[in-house]
């Protein structure tokens, strides 16, 4: 056996007792720890304060008189103050990092059961970060025995060794996990790694969070569900204030954000609180936080950093302690370099920023969130709905292709279950009605496409769309249309020349578009963001 050391605190009040044969009636938890049959201690560092030297001494003779072959080293650690957790934690981190451990020959207990609370949890807290490299040891009394020996048990703080904690935290963890992303079985990789960082984020971090992503790509819900989260681990209390700070135009917009007192502008005829102010303690997510006006922008800022700012109106600053989640689909960047955007807010917001994948990116998890919208259906309308086996092969396949575009992203597929679901005889999708919804997609998405000024704005400028025919300008909306409901250059290309790709025995399809996109003079990042 190798040899063990215990290291522990003298117990001022349980080591204590009155010199003579009487004492060894009493449990001594430093006394004690020897006297076990089962428990070998070759050497026991007894730490004391200076004010407790006899009593130290006075163990310390007992200790090597019940057990001759422990040797005790009795050490001096002055505190001030032993209750000051500064002070106790820094002088036994001290005494950790001076100590020349052995851990490869030599097994150490760290014995927690003496000391002030304050000294034990300090001592607890090294053994953990492994200054302290060994196990704890506890010791009590036996009940309702007149025993000086008591129990002992050691506690091991390497949680891979308990299977049962183990499995217990990862199902916690997968748990939060699938909390954020509201049960659904997500397939995607990427999409699920940066849930689970994200998750990390909102437990361990009170700083802003930025999500960036198209319309419906399910940035809302993730922030509400975001705090809910953090109310489930007590980390928030208040409420969840949503704004579309698109809605927020002109003089409007710094009363409904900041309140106002009563008679600050003609038509202030009562104190209006505001938005932050009804978030304090709990969560505001300001979704198109882009719209927002230069004004509002600085005020905002200040109200993240010192969480206080002023109504309008008002003579005296009001407070507000609000965590802020923020939403956009623009790239701020861009609005930075426009002047449309404040560079320190920007600064601010950017330290946790998630980028939302759309639908068309995320084609795998189409079908477990056709499950998840079914569900909803269902609780929403009080009506079960299902698809048959021929009926859900032909939509996933529909909405899994290039094809479905999927513009307005998961907002269409909640919009394309609901009605299918509505429309179902029975409550049971069929062929027919499927096909019947896939034409309609279709017809959606073809009349977004129609206008080709539209699809081209956030591609070309007022002057390049002014040099364009009719004929050019309507077919590069719809190379720019298949292009963006694809994952690469090569997967759009295979999709836009699949005629003349089956007529071919080698073909480049993807050099061949990044050809016709160099003719407007755009390549594939500029044609589709990606």
């Amino acid at each position: 056996m190798r040899p063990a050391t215990v290291i522990g605190f003298l117990g001022s009040t349980l080591d204590a007792a009155k010199f003579g044969p009487s004492r060894w009636n009493k449990w001594r938890p430093s006394v004690g720890v020897v006297m076990h049959e089962d428990l070998r201690v070759d050497r026991f560092i007894l730490l004391h304060g200076p004010a407790h030297q006899r009593l130290a001494d006075q163990v310390a003779e007992d200790i090597t008189s019940v057990s001759p072959e422990t040797h005790v080293e009795c050490r001096l650690l002055e505190f001030r103050n032993p209750w000051d957790f500064e002070e106790v934690y820094g002088r036994l981190l001290d005494f950790a990092r001076a100590e020349p451990f052995d851990p490869d020959s030599e097994d150490y207990l760290i014995h927690i059961t003496t000391g002030t609370h304050v000294a034990q949890i300090c001592l607890f807290l090294l053994t953990e970060a492994r200054y302290l490299p060994g196990r704890l040891l506890q010791t009590s009394p036996r009940r309702n025995a007149a025993d000086a020996v008591g129990s002992w048990d050691v506690i091991d703080l390497d949680l891979s060794r308990y299977d049962s904690i183990a499995t217990r935290f990862a199902a916690a963890s997968a748990e939060s996990s699938s909390f954020l992303k509201s049960g659904i079985a997500t397939r995607n990789p990427a999409f699920n790694r940066m849930i689970e960082e994200i998750e990390r984020v909102a437990l361990r971090s009170r700083a802003p969070v930025l999500l960036l992503g198209p319309t419906g790509a399910g940035k809302s819900q993730l922030a509400r569900r975001i705090h809910e989260l953090k109310r489930m681990q007590h980390q928030i209390a208040g409420p969840f204030v949503e704004v579309n700070c698109a809605t927020l135009k002109g003089d409007s917009a710094m009363s409904a954000l900041f309140g106002h007192r009563k008679g600050a502008f003609t038509g202030a005829v009562a104190d209006r609180p505001g938005l932050l102010r009804a978030a304090d303690k709990g969560m505001l997510f300001l979704d198109e936080i882009g719209e927002l006006g230069l004004d509002e922008q600085a005020m905002i800022l200040r109200a993240i950093e010192d969480k206080r700012f002023l109504p309008v109106g008002a003579d005296t600053e009001v407070s507000s302690d609000f965590q802020l989640i923020a939403g956009t689909n623009r790239d701020l960047g861009d609005a930075v370099a426009a002047g449309l955007f404040r560079d320190d807010l920007f600064a601010r917001l950017n330290l946790w920023t998630f980028r939302l994948p759309g639908l068309a990116d995320r084609r795998e998890d189409v079908e477990p969130n056709l499950d998840y919208e079914l569900d909803r259906f269902a609780e929403r309308e009080g009506d079960l709905a299902g698809f048959n086996r021929e009926a859900r092969q032909r939509y996933v396949a529909f909405a899994t292709s290039p094809e479905a575009s999927w513009s307005g992203n998961f907002r269409d597929l909640a919009a394309s279950v609901t009605r299918m679901a509505t429309l179902s005889p029975h409550g049971r999708i069929d062929v027919d009605g499927v096909e019947a919804e896939i034409t309609r997609l279709r017809r959606l998405w073809q009349s977004q496409a129609r206008d080709g000024t539209a699809i081209l704005d956030d591609v070309l400028d007022t002057a390049a769309l002014a040099d364009l025919d009719l004929f050019d300008r309507v077919q590069l909306a719809e190379v720019i249309r298949v292009c963006r409901s694809c994952r690469s250059l090569s997967e759009a290309g295979r999709t836009l020349f699949s005629a003349s790709l089956a007529k071919r025995t080698s073909a480049n399809d993807a050099d061949r578009l990044r050809k016709y996109l160099a003719r407007f003079g755009l390549d594939w990042r500029s044609a589709t963001g990606k």
